[in-house]
């Protein structure tokens, strides 16, 4: 019997997930010191700036605090716009140059962005700031689809849930790391935030030394490159000496499924009728949890902590990434006991409900004064419920519910998706919050609802199933997991395997 885990996988999901934290890092870094950044924009716009507003124009007829609302949005905008261009390029990278070199490559990127960064007080800041979140996205949009593409190829059935779930982890730990950097005392300040903003690039450096030890994934192996000895190979460095000849044969029916057809491209996968059911619920999963509001509280959490009465509405930020991070450890425990499928309705259901306090807090805060406390709960308990569910299933579930054949190009959709919903909300939201003010939640609640009824009528359960396994769901025309004759015949199957 083979090891369930072993050093060596331990030590290639870790490695993997650096560049989750990375990503985590660069979503939160921009939050906390905003009228720090925004007040050396106006300097470097030859604005004056007094404590930290602008009390005089510029040359142009524009107004100023117009101006620098448009590069604030950009700085914060532009990093999903890099995700939106390099998600298409997932596939590409993963079957050109493998899971692993491929996150080696991407460093290069991540480096240069930080440098932009960081050196940006030698230049003009707003547009150096903007140029480095715009490569960091990039970078982060083809890191977001090889992590989880990784993980998801490399771990064992047993635990394929609990360390994908790692990947949203290192993400909430980053934006948490951010946060508390990004104090005042510390390097949120006039003299620090362009070394905040810079310091992403450690993360990228800790990784590249790293990942020469980590194994190539034994299915980009045996069934891209045809290397049966190297794919052995690595999955006896994974689970260590055993048998592999299960795992083989496994990858060897999936890899004569995909010699059937054509090679799957973007454009094939989309028109494909064989595909569209698990490429919709892909993409409604991503549309959920970027719509589900969470990106409008990470990167507008301290004006809407300000705007609920709180005295000190950074440290109530910080308050919000460390619920974020507690309960996504919740949902490593959680993921393969409970399943995706019921993580997700509780997680969305719970979010909805948590909106409609967030909205009823918002706007009676002004009558009763105790109402800032409603919306600071409904606020903590929103992030506690995406974190169980919405916030990390997403992104592995895609690597489940599509074979070898399809996956890279199915992961670089549902990227850009993501990365898109990313940018929407990222751009839009602070001009939305001006028009609907307090109401600004009900459009979240909608949404919700929706994306909850949706994934109870259509979301199948693939806790604990093979890819194979979680094809026939879907090939039998009903995504669910009462379906008696496709449990039957996935019963018929799993006996087959074990036989």
């Amino acid at each position: 019997m083979e090891k369930q885990l072993t050093g060596t996988l331990v030590l290639a999901v870790f490695t993997a997930v650096l560049g989750s934290l990375q990503y985590g890092y660069s979503l939160g870094v921009i939050n906390a010191p905003q009228k720090v950044i925004v007040g050396h924009y106006a300097r470097s716009l030859g604005f004056h700036v007094h404590l930290g507003n602008v009390s005089t124009g510029p040359p142009e007829q524009q107004e100023p605090s117009s101006m620098l609302t448009m590069y604030w949005a950009l700085s914060v905008a532009m990093f999903p716009v890099g995700g939106i261009l390099s998600s298409f390029l997932v596939g590409f990278v993963a079957d050109c140059r493998g899971r692993v070199k491929g996150m080696l490559v991407l460093n290069v990127l991540a480096v240069v962005a930080s440098l932009l960064m960081g050196l940006a007080k030698m230049g003009n800041p707003h547009i150096m700031v903007i140029s480095g979140r715009a490569l960091m996205g990039f970078y982060c949009g083809l890191s977001s689809g090889l992590v989880p593409m990784y993980i998801g190829e490399i771990a064992p059935v047993k635990y394929r849930g609990a360390l994908g779930t790692l990947h949203q982890l290192a993400i909430v730990t980053g934006i948490l790391i951010s946060q508390v950097l990004g104090l005042d005392f510390l390097l949120g300040n006039g003299d620090m935030w362009h070394v905040l903003l810079g310091l992403s690039g450690v993360f990228a450096l800790l990784q590249s030394i790293l990942l020469p030890m980590c194994p190539e994934s034994p299915r980009y192996l045996y069934i891209k490159l045809d290397k049966k000895d190297e794919a052995c190979k690595s999955l006896k460095r994974f689970k260590g000496e055993y048998d592999t000849s299960r795992d083989i044969a496994e990858m060897q029916a999936e890899k004569e499924e995909a010699m059937k057809e054509a090679h799957v491209s973007i454009w094939r996968l989309v028109h494909s009728p064989v595909y569209r059911q698990q490429l919709l619920v892909a993409l409604m999963m991503h549309l959920s949890q970027q719509f589900s509001g969470i990106n409008a509280i990470f990167y507008y959490s301290t004006d809407i902590f300000q705007t609920a009465g709180v005295a000190q509405p950074v440290y109530a930020t910080i308050g919000v990434g460390v619920v974020n991070t507690v309960f996504t450890l919740v949902s490593v425990v959680l993921v393969d006991r409970a399943g995706r499928r019921t993580l997700m309705l509780v997680g969305l259901a719970g979010m909805c409900l948590c909106a409609v306090g967030m909205t009823v807090g918002l706007v009676y805060l002004t009558k009763y004064s105790w109402m800032s406390y409603l919306s600071m709960t409904a606020t903590f308990l929103f992030v506690c419920f995406f974190e169980i569910g919405p916030g990390p299933i997403p992104w592995f579930i895609v690597a489940e519910l599509f074979s070898q054949g399809p996956r890279p190009a199915a992961i670089a959709l549902a990227g850009c998706c993501n990365w898109t919903s990313n940018f929407i909300i990222g751009m839009f939201f602070p001009y939305v919050e001006k028009i609907c003010g307090a109401y600004v939640f009900i459009i979240f609640v909608v949404l919700l609802f929706g994306f909850t009824l949706y994934t109870r009528l259509r979301v199948p359960e693939t806790q604990g199933k093979t890819f194979e396994e979680i094809s026939l769901l879907f090939q039998r025309g009903r995504p669910v997991t009462s379906h008696p004759v496709v449990e039957a015949e996935l019963q018929q199957l799993q006996g087959t395997t074990e036989a």
